[in-house]
Order: structure tokens, then sequence, then C-alpha cells
């Protein structure tokens, strides 16, 4: 046998020893049982206190059996991975716990006879009643809002990255900044010194232009990355066959980019669904139906859950009805956000080979 052969087959040297695939949900395991038994030995209650020894045992048990096996160069890496690992965790287990919560206390009284009927002449302290009343307001409010701030928002985005130059397009742009961090209690303010100065009563349209308000800068932010991120290429390539810009932005920017527009629409619906304090100061309430936005006081979901909830004093029934429409809120939200993906995914761009 030649000896280039006998070399072939020689194993490689050059190859340090590694640690198997499974070693990290071994440590995983390891570390819990580490955390379990400190937090029972040292008299915790908490299972956050628990899982947060486990957190710690996990990074430098990776650390150290890494470190022996791999090497330290290695073993560094390995435990940035476990730390971006336990980040995520810990980000991921408020929701968790959120959701899970929600999900328990809310399907009490959640049903169709719920959804379906209002609180009329139901007291906070009895059983029954529903959140009818209470969807038909937001969904009438924070569809107008959506009419109003979503078309604003995008117009100005599209002003500030195709045609923005200047002090104007850096007033905006200030504006917008500004606009972002202002709480909504002072967009509920705003709206109602303009209700005061022309004598108005409560209506559900009100509660609209404050969420609308609210809802524009997220809008003009989301849009106008999305549209920086669109090629320059993309653009000279259409002017230079002598395509208008206007219809440039209308058939090459605009649908390059719908998808991160609508998802960042879907955002700013989600960030104004919520909203208590305008609805509390402009809508005020109604525990009847009203289906005109325009004319007299309406309830909507955030209200609701505030006013059964401040309620639920000694009163059972009103802490699960807001449970139950928080669980309503919560799922109204994800639907919407699942639309937006299916409409974003159907109207991208399609890629070819």
């Amino acid at each position: 046998m030649s000896t280039a052969s006998l070399a072939d087959k020689r194993p490689s040297t050059l190859r340090g020893a590694s640690l198997p695939k499974w070693s990290p949900w071994a440590i995983a395991a390891g570390s819990l049982v580490v955390g379990v038994g400190i937090g029972l030995a040292a008299g915790l209650d908490s299972k956050v206190q628990w899982g947060l020894i486990a957190a710690i045992v996990f990074v430098l048990g990776t650390f150290g059996i890494a470190a022996r096996v791999e090497g330290r160069r290695q073993a560094k890496d390995r435990v940035a991975t476990s730390l971006v690992w336990v980040a995520f965790l810990l980000a991921v287990m408020p929701l968790v716990s959120l959701i899970w919560v929600t999900v328990a206390r809310g399907v009490k009284v959640l049903d169709v006879y719920f959804l379906t009927h209002s609180m009329g002449v139901v007291a906070d302290s009895e059983p029954g009643g529903g959140i009818y009343a209470a969807i038909i307001g937001s969904l009438e409010q924070v569809g107008l809002a959506t009419l109003i701030g979503a078309p604003i928002g995008i117009l100005t985005a599209i002003y500030l990255v195709e045609y923005g130059r200047g002090r104007l397009a850096q007033a905006v742009t200030f504006f917008v900044d500004v606009m972002t961090g202002i709480p909504s209690i002072v967009a509920g303010l705003f709206i109602l010194s303009l209700m005061l100065i022309f004598d108005m009563q409560p209506f559900g349209f009100a509660g609209s232009l404050a969420l609308a308000i609210l809802m524009m800068p997220v809008v003009v932010r989301s849009t106008e990355e999305m549209l920086k991120l669109v090629p320059n290429e993309l653009r000279e390539a259409s002017l230079a066959l002598g395509v208008p810009k206007w219809r440039t932005i209308l058939k090459v920017v605009l649908p390059t980019s719908i998808g991160g527009i609508t998802t960042g629409v879907m955002l700013a619906i989600a960030r104004i669904a919520g909203e208590t304090a305008p609805v509390l100061l402009l809508v005020f309430g109604n525990p009847f139906i009203n289906n005109n936005p325009f004319e007299g006081a309406q309830s909507s979901l955030p209200l609701y859950i505030y006013q059964q909830y401040s309620q639920s004093a000694g009163a059972n029934a009103a802490y699960d009805r807001a449970w139950a429409a928080s669980l309503t809120l919560i799922a109204f939200v994800m639907i919407l956000n699942l639309v937006a993906r299916g409409i974003a995914r159907w109207k991208a761009p399609k890629t070819g080979r």
C-alpha cells in the first residue's frame, strides 16, 4: 500500500474535540434540576427565582464543560449563544404567562351568549350580560381611526422619503418624532378641548379622532423605514424608461414595500386598540348598543374592561367579565395580525429564479 493511501485513511488531527449536539439540552435539563434543588434548599417559594438560578447555572455550566472539552475560545462562543437563549426565554416568559392567565380566567364566561349580548340593565355585581356593544364600539372607533390615520401616515412617509427636502421636511420629521411620544391622555384632552369649545357631547367619532392622532406617527415611521429599504436601482430603472415619478411610486415602490407597510399599519392598529384614556374622556361608555359613532356615547373593549374591573370588588361576575373581554381583545389583535400577514404575502411582489 502506498504512502498516499495510508495518509488518506489516517484520521485528521486538526479537528479538536467537540461536544455532541444534544449537550445543550442535557446541560439545560441538569441546570433546571440544580436550580429547583437550590431553590427548595434555600426555601425560595417563587418559581421565577428557581428559573433565574437555573439560567445562571446553565450559563456557568456551559462555559465550564465547553472549556474543558473544546477549549476556552469555543467555550466563549457557546456562552454567548447561551446568553442569547436565556434572554429569549426571559422575554417570552411574561408573554406566555400573560396569555396563560388571560385564557385560564377568561374562558369562564366567554361563550356565544357573552359575545352577542350587552350589559343593558344587568348590574355590574350580577351575572350575565356581555360585550356586544363594546365590540361594535371598538370596531367602529378603530376602523374610523384607521381610515383617517393610515392614509395620512402613508402619504406623509411617501413625502418624506420621495419628495421631502429642506426645512418643511425637517419640521415634519420633528413633529412626527414628538407625536410618537405623546401620551394617549394628551390626545384625548386635545379632542376634548375642541368638544368643549363647540359644546359637543361624548360620541364615538371623537374617540376615533384621538386614536387617529396616536396612530399616525407609528404609521409614518414604519412606512418610512419600509420605503427606504426599496433599492434605488428600481426607481432609477423605472425613471429611465420614462415613467413619471408618481407612477413609479405607485407601481414600483409601494408594491415592493407593501408587506412592511401593512405590518406597520397593523402594529399601529394594535397600539390604539387597547387605549382606554381617550375613550374614557371622549366616548364615555354606554351599556346599551349604539351603532351610530357620530351621535351618543358608545362603549369599547378597553373601556369595558376598565369599568368591569373597577367594579369587581366583591363581585366575581364583573371580575370574570373583565378577563373574558381581555381575552376577546387579545384574540381581536391576533386575528388582525394574521389577516395582515396574509394580505402582505398575497400582495408581495413575485420573485423568480
